[in-house]
């Protein structure tokens, strides 16, 4: 059981003095030592977090009024998310040493309303991962149960979260790897719409799918740091210009809801028994509670993930070919001239899992094999876009499992990169189509591990979608 689970918990023991952001502090720091084993953290902010905590203690007893939203909210954050003068390797050898020039927006934004940050978390190398086991750092290790892994790419802030090591992490999701994990590791797993929050210092995997994510305990938490991180960015072209609503305020959901999921989903062999007993269970729930829940044809569910992966790995192929050995990050000491330099860096500096990528996403760009590919997974991505809209023209939302299964074992999937990539095969829609996902933990299986359901909404949504996430968690129980 966690210390605290919400902010207003927090803010609530500070008020009435039981609490202090120095306590909190020490506490999350103690909770990071003895939970070291799992192996969540690359690099911890000990010393300036406590000192961060105590000018804030001192600013709340002059004036009460004078700290920001975030106030007593404890953060970490992805290790491809930069802070100014802290170190971002991406889970990476390529970027060993490396210390970042700048803080990302949303870092930026998050501290501006006194949030505290705590550390730095580990993931799959460059976020290509659904295991968290291709970091550099090793595996990460899912605190219920610490044989299996927690999901990825985001496992490390899954993990954190999980195991109380701060209030709320910060990750970032492709095709899922904000959703994947959340569901693997039992807390709530938040991937906005594409362009809601700025992607200014986040480094880049696949830039059409990219976005940063929001790990929680609740709800609660997830409406108000996205409230404080979304919204326009001179740095960011990408970046929505439309007005943010104080989504931390609109939580209320008093309607009934139209909620479609897709029978391919339900009836796909890939779904574990458990899964789909949970989906189920949860589908009766709400039609108990008024809602209109209906199956529907969605007969693109496996052309998901071959067209994703097409798409994303001729975008990774482009965007890491920035990392050479040159002008930062790891350089090899076996190289010669210019071009062993080039060739032994990135050879030395990638793991098989990026290097695998590389080369897939070259392929599909290279002369010949451009229109037979490329050209085809993007036909097939509007494909995915058109249907998704005429669904959302009759529905409020789409359920949909997170995961076709629960966590397995460490290794089980590392020799299988196939069977890794289908892990994503009921999350990647979200990214392919720039919808927000919200994904909640709903029980555990018969070994008891948590079990995850995700909601989809239409673009620029978020605020009704995370109405319903709160009253379908408060079904849950």
């Amino acid at each position: 059981m966690s210390k605290y689970s919400t902010l207003q918990q927090v803010q609530e023991a500070i008020r009435t003095g039981k609490e202090s952001c120095e306590g909190l502090v020490r506490y999350y720091l103690s909770r990071i030592e003895a939970t070291e084993e799992l192996n969540a953290y690359v690099e911890v902010y000990a010393d300036e977090a406590l000192e961060h905590a105590r000018r804030l203690d001192a600013r709340y007893r002059q004036d009460s009024e004078a700290v920001g939203r975030l106030f007593g909210m404890v953060l970490s954050h992805k290790d491809v998310i930069c802070y100014k003068d802290h170190g971002v390797t991406a889970g990476s050898r390529i970027l060993e040493g490396f210390t970042s020039l700048f803080s990302a927006t949303a870092i930026e934004r998050l501290l501006a309303e006194d949030a505290i940050l705590i550390g730095r978390v580990n993931c799959d190398e460059f976020a290509m991962g659904s295991t968290n086991e291709t970091s550099v750092y090793g595996p990460t290790r899912n605190a219920a149960d610490p044989d299996r892994v927690p999901g990825g790419s985001s496992g490390g802030s899954a993990v954190a979260v999980q195991s109380d090591t701060c209030l709320a992490s910060l990750g970032s999701d492709t095709g899922g790897s904000v959703r994947q994990p959340a569901a693997f590791c039992g807390v709530a797993g938040f991937k906005p719409t594409y362009g809601r929050i700025s992607r200014y210092g986040l480094l880049a995997y696949g830039s059409s799918f990219d976005q940063i994510g929001i790990l929680s305990n609740s709800v609660e938490d997830t409406a108000l740091l996205l409230e404080v991180m979304a919204g326009p960015d001179d740095y960011d072209s990408t970046a929505s210009q439309l007005p943010v609503p104080p989504y931390s305020q609109l939580l209320s959901f008093d309607k009934k809801a139209r909620v479609a999921y897709f029978n391919t989903a339900l009836e796909h062999p890939s779904l574990d028994d458990s899964i789909r007993t949970a989906c189920q269970s949860l589908i009766g729930q709400l039609r108990e509670a008024g809602h209109e829940v209906e199956g529907v044809d969605f007969e693109y569910l496996d052309y998901i993930i071959p067209a994703y992966y097409v798409l994303t790995t001729a975008e990774a192929s482009t965007n890491l070919s920035r990392y050479d050995g040159i002008r930062y990050g790891y350089r090899s000491p076996n190289a010669t001239d210019l071009m062993s330099t080039y060739k032994k860096s990135r050879t030395e500096g990638f793991g098989t899992e990026v290097k695998r990528r590389i080369m897939l996403g070259t392929f599909v760009l290279s002369s010949g094999y451009y229109d037979a590919y490329y050209s085809k997974a993007q036909k097939v991505r509007r494909l995915i876009k058109d249907k998704t809209d005429e669904i959302f023209r009759e529905y409020d939302f789409i359920l949909m499992p997170a995961a076709p299964g629960t966590a397995w074992k460490l290794g089980d999937k590392a020799d299988d990169p196939v069977a890794m990539y289908l892990a994503d095969i009921f999350t990647v829609q979200a990214n392919m189509v720039g919808i927000p996902a919200l994904c909640l933990p709903v029980g555990q299986d018969a070994e008891g591990m948590p079990v995850g359901i995700q909601f989809m909404a239409p673009m620029f949504e978020e605020a009704k979608l995370l109405a319903f996430g709160k009253n379908v968690a408060s079904l849950i129980g």
